[in-house]
């Protein structure tokens, strides 16, 4: 298995992953308007892409934004969305993502690392905090939805 920073030649997999993530969070697919979205964030370099591939299958990934803590004046990352494909789970994937990641965070001199997940995902949780990451019990987390 390798893991790696996505580029523009892995478009069109890790549009399909993003699919299929977006999809087990109950959106509805849109394989189109995810190619176009993780396009953006390729050309843009507005986010970190780490795709998983075994037997040349793309099999998982995981993005990450930047962002800055004001606080201790560091950049952070925020691992925003990760998915692994049904046929691959339960091989370690997930956690060689986060550990690239981490790997990755460090390289850049960040402060942290901060994820969301649902409260049913427990399989996510058991892997987050297997990976060291703690639930904040500190901090409530607040979000305002903008209309379209």
């Amino acid at each position: 298995m390798e893991i790696y920073q996505a580029t523009m030649k892995d478009l069109d997999a890790v549009a399909s992953l993003f699919n299929m993530y977006r999809t087990f969070y109950q959106q509805t697919p849109d394989l189109e308007g995810a190619k176009t979205f993780i396009r953006s964030r390729l050309e843009n370099k507005d986010s970190v892409i780490f795709v998983a591939k075994s037997n040349n299958e793309y099999i998982g990934f995981t993005q990450l934004y930047p962002t800055f803590s004001s606080i201790s004046m560091k950049k952070a990352w925020i691992l925003n969305d990760m998915f692994v494909d049904a046929k691959a789970r339960n091989h370690g994937v997930g956690g060689m993502l986060l550990q690239k990641a981490k790997e990755f965070a460090n390289k850049t001199g960040a402060k942290s690392i901060t994820l969301e997940t649902t409260p049913d995902n427990e399989v996510a949780q058991g892997l987050y905090e297997k990976y060291g990451y703690k639930k904040d019990d500190q901090y409530y987390h607040y979000y305002l939805e903008l209309g379209e």
